[in-house]
């Protein structure tokens, strides 16, 4: 008698592939269709900042979620101009950059530390951090003060740092983006940057500290959408060679390898969100990020993905066994979480005690970033002014990865010198040398249209004050110079501290 193979049905099949897909979704409660996807095997969630109006919000939102089954949850929380939980106000944490210009690799585990209680008190299971990016490429219009710096080192070291300091709190870390997103001159959330770097060079610049991350117990490694044609002609999020480079890590690696998420531009119009699915876990991607919703319809997003990998599983392209190894790379992962969640955590969302556990957290937030900004700020020439100040904000692009952020230093400054006037690039700026000038940049460099207006303006005006929120190579040669190496609160707080005082 010959032996025959069961191959599943199509319900068992749906949920085989929800179990390696990970979400967004519209707003702070979670909407009947998730909570069901939930119920019927969904991996896990990315939390963005719509989801988030406050840790108290996001915890009652987590706590939903893990009543519908065990889900993990995942947040995009870097500190600085990236962040979730504190986005409506500016994050109390000036961001990697400032970490490595300060470099004290002990300051930088406090920090991972700090963040990391805060997101345990919010349920989240795993930050999507550290960047391990090496910011070699001072034009790069996305990464930038995301990363540590431009030393492979010294971003090696911050990056296990912040590991550390997550893991105190119980929080699991992702090290992204593999094979390295800092020598791109293109935003792969709206093209597909190529890397043009060999492997020696990729081993000497990019890998060692993705290297050093796992050596320090890095939980999870997020792959790019950056093509590198010395490891393949994919997308790396899509290219098998770039997995088994991440399971070469640190002597060896199995834990989760996640997708950047896969709406960005790099790989949504080419070859579009249900391919990249199917190829990135034919590459060997265990869990599949799908991206931000905003604009969108959520639940059509997940069943894109849900009918393309089904598909995929029954005409034979995908193993159902090949999914079930992923679901259990991250579903130990998740486990790992929860047992070492810190007693100090309150089991629920309700009463009081959350409430003070919350207040303490951002306080002890707001403490370390404080002592990071103040540390990393930097000035050339004279910049202390008297008076009522207008600010002139140069910058133009959105930095789709921190998406829409709080106006922070527009915002202090208001507060500092009422009557400040706020002037955004285009409108004309009030003709009155009486009035300090302070202009905000973040990539005059990258940016051909910042760097003319702010020559401009400094032609005008050379008194003019210019703060700088981005990489301190890319920072314009201005006489009357703050580098701030970010614009969150902290940043800005620390920036103005030296400008008009506190």
């Amino acid at each position: 008698m010959g032996i025959t193979t069961r191959h599943p049905d199509r319900s068992e099949v749906r949920r085989l592939v929800l179990g390696v897909l990970a979400p967004g979704f519209t707003g702070s409660t979670p909407p009947t269709w998730l909570l069901e996807a939930v119920r019927d095997g969904l991996a896990g969630v990315v939390l963005f900042a719509g989801n988030s109006p406050d840790v108290v919000t996001t915890r009652a939102l987590t706590d939903a979620l893990r009543a519908a089954g065990p889900v993990l949850v995942a947040i995009d929380e870097e500190g600085g101009d990236v962040s979730r939980l504190q986005a409506r106000d500016g994050s109390s944490l000036p961001g990697a950059a400032a970490l490595g210009v300060v470099d004290d690799p002990d300051l930088t585990r406090r920090t991972g530390s700090a963040l990391g209680e805060l997101l345990r008190l919010a349920g989240v299971d795993l930050d999507l951090a550290p960047v391990l990016d090496v910011a070699s490429e001072p034009r790069n219009p996305v990464i930038g003060v995301r990363s540590f710096g431009a030393d492979p080192d010294l971003v090696g070291r911050h990056g296990a740092a912040l590991v550390a300091g997550l893991h105190a709190a119980g929080v699991a870390a992702c090290g992204k983006h593999l094979p390295g997103h800092g020598a791109t001159t293109v935003d792969s959330h709206v093209g597909l940057p190529v890397v043009d770097a060999d492997v020696a060079t990729l081993e000497r610049r990019d890998l060692p500290p993705f290297h050093a991350a796992v050596r320090a117990g890095l939980d999870a490694v997020m792959t790019a959408h950056v093509r590198v044609p010395a490891l393949g002609p994919a997308p790396a999020s899509l290219e098998p060679a770039v997995t088994r480079l991440a399971r070469a890590l640190g002597g060896g690696f199995d834990g989760p390898v996640i997708t950047d998420a896969l709406d960005m531009g790099a790989v949504a119009d080419d070859p579009g969100l249900g391919e990249a699915c199917v190829r990135a876990l034919e590459a060997g991607a265990d869990l599949l990020c799908l991206g931000t919703t905003v604009g969108r319809d959520d639940r059509a997003i997940l069943e894109t993905a849900v009918s393309a990998l089904t598909d995929a599983v029954v005409a034979g392209r995908l193993e159902p066994d090949r999914l079930t190894t992923s679901a259990s790379r991250h579903a130990r992962l998740r486990r790992r979480s929860a047992a070492e969640a810190p007693a100090s955590v309150p089991a629920t969302a309700d009463g009081e005690q959350l409430r003070r556990a919350v207040a303490d957290a951002e306080a002890a937030l707001a403490v370390v970033g404080a002592e990071t900004a103040r540390r990393a700020v930097a000035v050339r020439g004279q910049v202390r002014r008297s008076g009522v100040p207008v600010l002139l904000d140069l910058r133009r692009r959105l930095n789709h990865a921190a998406g829409r952020t709080s106006p922070a230093l527009a915002t202090e400054l208001a507060r500092r010198r009422p009557g400040t006037l706020v002037v955004l690039r285009g409108e004309d700026v009030p003709a009155d040398p009486d009035r300090p000038l302070v202009v905000l940049t973040r990539e005059p460099l990258a940016d051909a249209d910042e760097g003319r207006s702010l020559a401009a303006v400094l032609a005008a005006r050379p008194d003019t004050v210019v703060i700088h929120g981005g990489t301190a190579p890319a920072a314009p040669d201005a006489e009357h110079l703050v580098l701030a190496h970010g614009v969150g609160r902290a940043n800005a707080e620390a920036a103005l501290d030296l400008v008009v005082g506190p």
